[in-house]
C-alpha cells in the first residue's frame, strides 16, 4: 500500500520545446494564436447551426457534435502546454494529473474518429436511400449513436487512465512530449508493460482501423451511387456534401495511425511530437474551416451571422 502511495504522488516532466526562451516565447504565440483560433471557428460552427433553421438536420446535427469535440479537446491540451512554454519552472504534473489528461484526451480523440464514421453513414444513407433517409435517421437514431459513442470512448478512456495508475515508475520521470500522451508515458514505467500495450493495441484499432474501415465501405457505395447518376450537376452535387467529410477523416486517420498504429519499436518521439502538434493545435483549426469553406449552406448561415452582429454594433 505505501507503494501505491508513493507512485500516486509521482511527478512528472515534459521534455521542453526548447531551453532558448526567446524560442520558447515565440512557440507561445504560434500556439496561442491556434488555440484562440480554433476556440473561434468552432464556436462560429455551433453558433450556425444553433441560429439557422434549416441547418437543424442530422448531418449539421453530428457536425455540431464535432465542432464542440474540438473545442473541449483544445481545451484539455492546450492550456497546460501553453503555461508549460512561459513557465521559468521545469514543467510538471502529478500522476493523478497525468492520468486525468490522458483520460480526456483519449475519451475526446477516440470519440472523434467514431463520429466521423458514424456522419459516413449518414452521408451514405442520405445519398444511397433518399427516400428513406428520414426513417433510418430520425433524432432518436441520431441522439443514440451520438450517446453510443461518448459512452464506448468513456470506458476506453477510463481503462487506458487505469492501466497507467497502476503502473510503477522510477528513475527517470521526463515525459518526452508536452503532454501525457499514452506511448510515451508508458516507457518511463520499470514494470511489464506487455499487457498495456496490448490493451492499447486493441483499443486504438477499435478507435481507428474499425472506423476507418466502416468509412471506407459507407463510401464505396457512396461512389458507386454517384455514378449511377444521370447528370453532371447531380454528380458534382452529390460529390460536394462528401468531399470536406473525406478530407477530415484522411487527415483525422493519418494522423492516428502515424502516432498509436505503429510498431512499440519503430516509435520515435520526434516524429510523434510533431504529428501530435499538427493533430492536437492543427486540425481543431482546420477541420471547421474545411467544412465551412466547402459548404455553401454553412458559409450563408455564418455569413449571415457575421452581418447580423457587425449591423448591431
Amino acid at each position: 500500500m505505501e507503494n501505491e502511495n508513493d507512485t500516486r504522488l509521482t511527478y512528472f516532466y515534459f521534455h521542453p520545446f526548447s531551453t532558448i526562451p526567446e524560442v520558447r516565447l515565440l512557440i507561445f504565440v504560434f500556439f496561442l494564436a491556434l488555440f484562440l483560433l480554433s476556440l473561434w471557428v468552432n464556436s462560429a460552427v455551433l453558433l450556425s447551426v444553433y441560429n439557422e433553421r434549416s441547418l437543424h438536420t442530422p448531418m449539421y446535427f453530428f457536425l455540431s457534435n464535432l465542432a464542440t469535440l474540438e473545442m473541449v479537446y483544445s481545451f484539455v491540451l492546450a492550456p497546460l502546454t501553453l503555461a508549460n512554454l512561459i513557465s521559468t519552472k521545469k514543467p510538471s504534473i502529478t500522476l493523478a494529473g497525468c492520468g486525468t489528461q490522458m483520460f480526456f484526451f483519449i475519451l475526446l480523440g477516440s470519440s472523434d474518429c467514431v463520429l466521423l464514421s458514424v456522419m459516413a453513414y449518414d452521408r451514405y444513407v442520405a445519398i444511397c436511400h433518399p427516400l428513406r433517409y428520414s426513417t433510418i435517421m430520425s433524432w432518436k437514431v441520431c441522439t443514440a449513436l451520438v450517446a453510443g459513442t461518448f459512452t464506448m470512448c468513456c470506458l476506453f478512456g477510463m481503462q487506458i487512465s487505469i492501466l497507467i495508475l497502476r503502473l510503477p515508475f522510477c528513475g527517470n520521470h521526463e515525459i518526452d512530449h508536452f503532454f501525457c500522451d499514452f506511448p510515451a508515458v508508458l516507457k518511463l514505467a520499470c514494470g511489464d508493460i506487455h499487457a498495456h500495450e496490448t490493451t492499447f493495441i486493441l483499443i486504438c484499432a477499435v478507435v481507428l482501423a474499425i472506423p476507418f474501415l466502416l468509412v471506407t465501405v459507407s463510401y464505396v457505395f457512396i461512389v458507386m451511387a454517384i455514378l449511377r447518376i444521370s447528370t453532371n450537376s447531380g454528380r458534382q452535387r452529390a460529390f460536394s456534401t462528401c468531399s470536406s467529410h473525406l478530407m477530415v477523416v484522411i487527415m483525422q486517420y493519418s494522423c492516428g495511425s502515424l502516432i498509436y498504429l505503429q510498431p512499440g519499436s519503430s516509435f520515435s518521439a520526434e516524429e510523434n511530437q510533431v504529428v501530435s502538434i499538427f493533430y492536437t493545435f492543427g486540425t481543431p483549426v482546420l477541420n471547421p474551416l474545411i467544412y465551412t469553406m466547402r459548404n455553401r449552406e454553412l458559409k450563408e448561415a455564418l455569413t449571415k451571422i457575421l452581418r447580423k452582429n457587425l449591423l448591431c454594433k
